[in-house]
């Protein structure tokens, strides 16, 4: 018997001999990459050759050990379950009250007494025998306590049953196991042995007798329970990492009872001593009497060992314990073992200790073991000094100072520099790439930009084609188109520079405060479309149906103006784009204009030009009455107009345009000082200035060399002033001081707009400008005259009037009309050669001529100066249109009169008989831009209603009264206001008190509001002053032309 234990011990060692001569072959082969005799090797072939006998070794490995560890359970006996129950008692009797039992005599027991201690044991093991208490009373003469009556009810738990209990030959060292017994403990039988020997080797081992759980096994024919146990068996590692589990959990089960924590370890079963131990006779009985459990706490390693610097002292007893009591999964634990030294050593951890049944679990767990080592965090979950190993194998540079230490810090600062040569390639590659992507999308986009423009440039040039083709037609059949019916197409765009619409405020107010134009259809033979630059209400609408249906047949009017909107402004509500732009971004716009043109003659009377002005006009197919849009860029400049008025042989006011550097201002502001030593003040204009807002001007007296100057004028003496070498001194004397002047004494006359000289001065730089004098007189008046070139050559006076100023002197808000500081026929020479001038420069349509005259102190006589060029459809002629519609009269420029029919109720009876009825002279006072914050508190109804009860209204049958111009119905804070009278002075009372009245009822002492209304009363009240002056003089027999300041 022992030979054949003897063998199969060490069968168990040559399988696993063979396991790991296989895994150490399969790892070779891995790394050989040979060629045999000039073929190739199958390097995956052989391993998986190698794989499968592997895994036929590990197979008949398994069914060797199920055949040597082969346990079998003591079956109950067949019966109902849920009748029957055996309950476990709870007592446990006193172990150390159980006397050792030793033969007596020198010789061994018979086979006789061998079987009947055997069954003795077996009834003591046995708690739940019938014959246990009896046994164990007649044995030991130990009383039981009564143990509890069967129920009759079924049974809720498990049923107890018994099965062989693993002695402590596991725990024994291997040196002190024998697999036969000695002569001298024979007699004994096993129990005497191995007490023998636990006394030796574990001496503080007491005996401790388990109790076995499981279900009710179910029955199964004799293949089925053989094929079921076979399938159901596992590996033996995992039979002993489980049952390593199971013990641990068992002692915390066992501490909940009150009994110190215990586990218990287990050998491998392919020792012939466990074999002999877990051995059964063939009725199912243990051959050997229970043996105690050795006593270890959970929180201690079941199998430690230790790693000194990288390396394992297979020699040591711990090693030794652990790789014995793991040997037949030693294959899957060395992977893990040799990884884990290669990580210490690699890193020069001077100590680490092992738990091993950790270190085990990982081995059977890492399914890629010959492949591929476990991670890091695996590997150190294994140790117990977990803590301190991490911390060093995470230093920087730790990885250096280990084994390989030096050829790992060569490969490392090579694939660094490599990593570095390829990142720079690549960065400048990618740079390289971007660059060429750069210049390759650059380039498609100058190729694109420049065949838009090409084509924008092709279109333009058509469309100035188109242009150029209809005005010749225009001006070779107008006085037939004057003559018949037409239809006007008023467009009022301000074709500003971008710079310039985007700092104006209230952009489309300003191009919409010429709604006025709508009164051209006071000629019975003109339709108007007018398109506004905003959305126009009910209220305005109804208001200006109302007003033009007063003259003439009211359903005729009605029908002959048109008001539309863009449907653009929406979509731009705060670009600031002229009318013209937005009107060529609405198709549907377009669209109605050409259905309502459609079979009749029409022609568009733009605004300022613009380049969209000539696309409006290709698409509705009509000509434009006015300038081609660059010949009116270049002449509606201040520079461009004193160019006109030169040509045109007018009297100009001393100056220079086409400034655009700082010492080109300063030495024609030194010259024109030296050759005009009378002028008190000096304008700077910018050329795109509009409206004022673009001037400002410096006083001479601020001058310490001026009155030098006079004194040197003087001296000399006028004809020898203007030679040259007598103003030299003085121009240097005036061109040192004007730096240091220009910059203490200049100021913009309008500081809402550019707040002092140095913003002024950069933008007058950047657009250029003139220098103008100022007229040298106390008493100045400003008018403005509006002709309109016809492209038949003719030039024609449509309206004048002299200027009423607000806040700042050089910005007119009204006028007075007609105009009454210059004689008629002064002025009709005047604008007749400033139209002709236009005309010779391809200038046709509405032109604004502003005019300044004064009476020079050294003559005593009037001068009159061209200072201003506007080439566009002006405000005043837009309420000049009103005035003529709301007195049914003519404005005759020649003369100077606006004509008035005389109503019939006041005719006499030889007038009625004359051929040509007689008219009355009247006076119109216009305010075209009057601004009051409070007026958006009111609406319209109510405004009117307001003015009616203050007896503020127009009387038709007089054609005398007041008449306001609507613009906005969304703010409403401005307006304009037309006063007709028979004569100026009481046209300028009735202006003055209107404003008057809406002022007070508008307004509070508390909240005035912000407004023009007083400036503009205290303007009106200047001029009333002048005019009754002027009439005093006259009736003196002073005949002298001093003109009304307005």
């Amino acid at each position: 018997m022992s030979d054949m234990f003897e063998t199969e011990d060490k069968l168990g060692a040559v399988l696993v001999q063979v396991q790991d001569d296989l895994r150490q072959l399969r790892r070779s082969v891995g790394k050989m990459t040979v060629s045999d005799g000039g073929e190739t090797v199958d390097i995956q072939a052989l391993d998986t050759a190698i794989h499968r006998t592997q895994r036929v070794i590990r197979n008949h490995a398994e069914e060797y050990l199920k055949i040597v560890n082969k346990q079998l359970l003591v079956l109950p006996s067949i019966e109902d379950t849920q009748r029957r129950t055996v309950q476990v008692p709870k007592w446990k009797p006193p172990l150390e009250n159980i006397p050792e039992i030793r033969p007596q005599g020198g010789e061994g027991p018979s086979p006789g007494e061998k079987h009947k201690s055997a069954l003795t044991m077996r009834l003591i093991c046995n708690p739940a025998h019938p014959n246990n208490r009896a046994t164990m009373h007649q044995k030991f003469g130990i009383p039981l306590p009564g143990v509890h009556k069967r129920s009759t009810h079924p049974a809720t738990h498990q049923r107890v049953i018994t099965g062989p209990v693993m002695g402590l030959h596991s725990i024994v060292p291997r040196e002190h196991q024998s697999l036969a017994l000695p002569e001298e403990d024979e007699g004994t039988g096993n129990a005497g042995m191995l007490d023998k020997k636990l006394s030796s080797s574990v001496p503080q081992a007491s005996l401790l007798h388990t109790v076995i759980q499981h279900k009710a096994a179910s029955l199964h024919h004799r293949e089925d329970a053989h094929a079921s146990r076979t399938a159901g068996c596992k590996s033996q590692c995992q039979k002993q990492l489980k049952f390593i589990e199971e013990l641990g959990s068992t002692g915390e089960e066992t501490s909940r009872e009150h009994t110190p924590p215990r586990c218990t370890k287990t050998p491998p079963p392919s020792k012939s001593t466990e074999y002999r131990g877990m051995r059964q006779d063939s009725s199912g009985l243990p051959l050997e009497k229970p043996q105690s459990l050795l006593l270890v706490p959970g929180n201690i390693s079941k199998f430690p060992f230790s790693i000194i610097e990288g390396r394992t002292n297979t020699m040591a007893t711990d090693f030794c314990h652990f790789k014995q009591s793991f040997s037949l999964c030693w294959s899957n634990v060395v992977d893990v073992l040799e990884a884990l030294e290669k990580l210490l050593g690699d890193f020069a951890v001077p100590l680490a200790k092992v738990r091993g049944e950790r270190l085990a679990q990982l081995g059977f767990s890492w399914e890629m073991s010959w492949t591929k080592s476990p991670p890091v965090t695996d590997l150190l979950s294994v140790l117990d000094n977990r803590d301190e190993v991490q911390d060093l194998v995470f230093r920087p540079g730790q990885r250096y100072r280990g084994s390989g230490g030096i050829e790992a810090a060569a490969v490392h600062i090579q694939s660094s520099w490599r990593r570095h040569r390829a990142w720079t390639a690549y960065k400048r590659h990618r740079r390289r790439k971007w660059a060429a992507e750069t210049i390759a999308t650059s380039w498609l986009m100058h190729m694109q930009i420049r065949r838009v423009r090409k084509s924008l440039r092709e279109r333009r040039l058509r469309q100035l084609e188109n242009y150029h083709s209809r005005a010749q037609h225009l001006a070779a059949n107008w006085k037939r188109i004057q003559s018949s019916k037409r239809t006007i197409i008023h467009i009022p765009s301000l074709g500003y520079s971008l710079s310039q619409r985007l700092s104006l405020r209230n952009f489309d107010f300003m191009q919409n405060i010429q709604i006025n134009r709508l009164c051209d259809i006071r000629d019975v033979n003109v339709e108007v479309i007018y398109v506004s630059s905003q959305h126009l209400r009910e209220d305005i609408l109804d208001y200006y149906s109302s007003l033009l249906q007063l003259h003439g047949d009211a359903p005729a009017h009605s029908r002959r103006f048109v008001i539309v909107t863009p449907e653009a402004v929406d979509h731009f509500p705060n670009h600031n784009m002229c009318l013209s732009t937005l009107l060529k971004y609405s198709p549907r716009t377009l669209k109605r204009i050409r259905d309502l043109i459609q079979g009749k003659q029409a022609y568009i009377v733009g605004g300022l030009a613009n380049v969209d002005d000539l696309a409006v006009a290709d698409e509705l197919g009509v000509p434009v009455l006015g300038p081609e849009p660059a010949v009116a860029q270049l002449y509606s400049t201040k520079s461009g107009g004193r160019r006109i008025f030169t040509g045109a042989e007018v009297d100009v006011p001393p100056g220079r345009g086409d400034i655009y550097t700082l010492n080109q201002l300063h030495e024609a502001l030194a010259e024109l000082m030296t050759q005009s030593v009378d002028v008190q003040r000096w304008l700077f204009k910018m050329d795109s200035e509009h409206g004022g807002g673009g001037t400002a001007f410096c006083d001479v007296c601020h001058l310490s060399c001026h009155s030098w100057a006079l004194q040197e004028c003087r001296r000399h003496g006028p004809k020898t002033w203007n030679t040259s070498w007598v103003q030299q001194p003085v121009r240097l004397r005036y061109l040192d001081e004007i730096p240091e002047w220009l910059t203490q004494y200049a100021q913009p006359a309008k500081t809402s707009c550019y707040p002092n000289w140095a913003c002024f001065l950069k933008t007058f730089l950047r657009q250029g400008g003139v220098v103008e004098a100022y007229p040298p007189s106390d008493s100045v008046t400003c008018l403005t005259v509006d002709l309109l070139l016809e492209p038949g050559g003719e030039v024609t006076m449509l309206s004048c009037g002299d200027q009423l100023h607000g806040s700042c002197q050089l910005e007119s808000i009204g006028s007075s009309v007609p105009q009454t500081s210059v004689r008629s026929d002064t002025l009709a020479t005047i604008c007749t050669r400033v139209g002709q001038a236009c005309l010779q420069h391809s200038i046709v349509g509405y032109v604004s001529v502003d005019l300044a005259t004064f009476l020079d102190h050294r003559t005593t006589e009037q001068k009159v100066w061209a200072v201003d060029l506007d080439l566009t459809y002006s405000d005043q002629l837009a309420m000049t249109q009103m005035v003529l519609i709301m007195t049914g009269g003519t404005l005759n420029c020649h003369t100077g009169h606006l004509e008035v029919p005389v109503p019939i109720a006041e005719k006499s009876l030889a007038c009625q008989t004359t051929a040509k009825p007689p008219v009355a002279h009247h006076y119109a006072v216009i305010g075209r831009s009057l601004f009051h914050t409070s007026l958006s508190m009111l609406h319209h109804n109510v405004f009117f209603r307001m003015c009616k009860a203050h007896g503020i209204g127009f009387n038709m049958k007089r054609k005398q009264g007041t008449v306001f111009a609507l613009y906005d119905s969304s703010e409403r804070c401005s307006m304009g206001m037309i006063t007709i009278s028979e004569d100026l002075q009481g046209a300028l009372l009735t202006f003055a008190r209107n404003l008057s009245v809406i002022h007070q009822e508008i307004s509070s002492p508390k909240t005035p509001g912000e407004t023009n209304f007083k400036v503009l009363i205290k303007e009106v009240e200047d001029v009333l002053q002048r005019t009754a002056q002027n009439k005093v003089q006259a009736g003196k027999g002073n005949t002298s032309a001093k003109p009304i300041c307005c």
